[in-house]
């Protein structure tokens, strides 16, 4: 329920704080007062869409603020999103002459979507040209879904449609691509058959290079290793000969100079390192690989790694991976051109958008029913007492709502056919039911703060009193606001709100009056009655209205 609107710097409203209490609330005032940008201002807080215009002149932003007595579904949302969930649950909207905002819940910084998201499990807008709406065949369709409860089956089935047709599109243009897409893969397949040709392996390019370098250069290894050994093991000049020479010099003179001792042990140890050498030496002689045929074949082979890398602009060492890549494309595009599966997919997707769609025309055919005897009854009620309202279940083409089209038809009058609403409704029947339509939806959804923004419009006399009753009526489940210009209607009221423009030095400005005493009520009708220039007739007028309905 709403308890408090604040209201800064909004359009004509320099600032007003209101208070909000259970039952039936009406809003009246001369024309161009006001009471309609109360409505606007609610609905922006709730996440309406926002224009520079709202800034009041010569403000820098505008503000409102609602408070709210949160219910559970708004617990459950507020928990959904972790935020913070208190005893009030207060929204805020924040404008600034630009047209940009801010949007808070609970002091937390939201996006709109989410506060709109939130706003539409609080309050439930009924604008004054809602019967307008009526008109059009997607509202139409929407009003019988939400009184059915289908906005899951809804969701569902638009999420279907968009994958058949997402399904439709890949197959149009699989068809349409094929001889683009057959070329590339008969490239692909020739790339992957030189790839599989060629095997290049991982780390080849690495081995191969080193023994090209190594047999490239065998000759010179042949002679630099002959020369080394030849260095080493000379019987008359070699370094083993002159290393021995030395320790069989030194070893006598340890046992009388043992400083000498560590001189000894590294001739020992050059002794033992050249032997090793030699022997080393002597083994790579025996193994070095001169083989010409060899060096052939491993240049053949560089020179095929290089060609094929050339080819796919990459390097030697990458071609393991460069066939990786080749076969994955293949994959894919052979997988993406696979009509017989994308033919199975959009015959999977039909089947279960059909079932879906068969589903809610079920539904919509049950609600359809319940919903017109309901507008029926209500519209006899409201000044129509042969009418007769009946909405229409008709197959149609399939679209994301579904492939039902819906029509709400009435019959004025008795012996009438019956017809649809744009050829035969007049405006005040518009409005009557529309006021029915929505009493019953939001019945049905269970929105705890209902409001009519002038929804009365068009009608009068004793069905302006029926209108009211059925606002009261109302009032006693739900918090409901009413904005009107009816008499009728502000009599049935619990609570009662006059909109004023008023006029100082700063300008022109709206201002918002809650009348708590009887004198003042009366007062008020007998305006709406009476005018500017009010009788005791008038007046007397009024506190009958109100008598009757038990307000003083």
């Amino acid at each position: 329920m709403l308890r408090e609107l604040s209201i800064q710097d909004f359009v004509i409203v320099r600032e007003l704080n209101l208070d909000f209490s259970a039952g039936l609330t009406v809003l009246t005032g001369e024309t161009g007062a006001g009471k309609s940008i109360l409505v606007d201002a609610l609905g922006l807080v709730l996440g309406g869409r926002v224009n520079t215009s709202v800034v009041r002149p010569q403000a820098r932003r505008a503000q409102i603020t609602a408070v709210f007595e949160p219910t559970s579904a708004a617990q459950a949302w507020l928990a959904e999103y972790d935020l913070d969930q208190e005893d009030e649950l207060v929204l805020r909207r924040v404008i600034d002459a630009q047209g940009k905002g801010r949007a808070y819940i609970n002091g937390a910084p939201t996006t709109v979507t989410q506060l709109k998201e939130l706003g539409e499990r609080l309050v439930d807008i009924h604008g004054q040209h809602a019967h307008q709406s009526l008109l059009k065949p997607e509202s139409q369709r929407d009003l019988l879904d939400e009184f059915a409860g289908l906005s899951g089956e809804r969701r569902e089935i638009a999420q279907i449609w968009q994958d058949w047709q997402q399904t439709n599109e890949q197959l149009e243009r699989a068809q349409q691509d094929q001889r683009v897409v057959l070329t590339r893969q008969e490239e692909l397949e020739w790339q992957l058959d030189q790839l599989d040709k060629l095997a290049a392996q991982e780390g080849e390019w690495v081995t191969i290079s080193e023994e090209h370098a190594r047999l490239s250069n065998g000759q010179a290894l042949l002679e630099g290793a002959q020369t080394a050994l030849q260095t080493l093991d000379d019987d008359e000049s070699g370094a083993q000969r002159i290393i021995d020479l030395a320790l069989h010099a030194i070893n006598p003179l340890v046992a009388h100079d043992s400083r000498l001792q560590d001189v000894a042990q590294a001739l020992e140890s050059a002794s033992i390192s050249v032997r090793e050498a030699k022997s080393d030496l002597n083994r790579y002689l025996d193994h070095v690989d001169l083989d010409p045929d060899r060096l052939s074949q491993v240049e053949d082979r560089m020179r095929a790694l290089f060609d094929a890398a050339r080819k796919h602009h990459c390097e030697p060492a990458d071609l393991p991976a460069v066939r990786i890549r080749c076969q994955q494309a293949l994959e894919e595009l052979v997988q993406g051109q696979d009509l017989e599966a994308i033919r199975a997919r959009q015959a999977e997707l039909e089947a279960a958008y059909k079932k879906v769609a068969s589903r809610l025309h079920t539904a919509r055919t049950k609600a359809a029913r319940k919903l017109g005897e309901s507008v029926t009854a209500m519209i006899r009620l409201l000044g129509m007492p042969d009418g007769r309202f009946a909405i229409q279940v008709e197959q149609a083409q399939p679209g994301p709502g579904g492939s039902d089209r819906i029509t709400l038809t009435v019959a004025g009058h008795d012996g009438a056919a019956l017809a649809p609403l744009s050829k035969v409704a007049s405006g005040g029947e518009l409005s009557r039911i529309s006021l029915a339509l929505s009493v019953l939806a939001s019945e049905a959804t269970r929105v705890p703060t209902l409001i009519f923004d002038e929804i009365d419009t068009g009608v009068s006399g004793a069905v302006a009193e029926k209108i009211g009753e059925l606002l009261r009526q109302l009032g006693q489940t739900f918090q409901v606001l009413c904005v009107t210009h009816l008499a009728q209607v502000a009599s049935c009221a619990h609570h009662h709100c006059v909109v004023t423009k008023e006029k100082d030095a700063q300008g022109v400005y709206s201002n918002v009056q809650s009348l708590s005493e009887a004198s003042d009520r009366v007062e008020a009708i007998a305006k709406l009655l009476g005018g500017v220039k009010l009788t005791q007739t008038t007046r007397q007028h009024a506190r009958e209205m109100l008598e009757r309905v038990g307000t003083v």
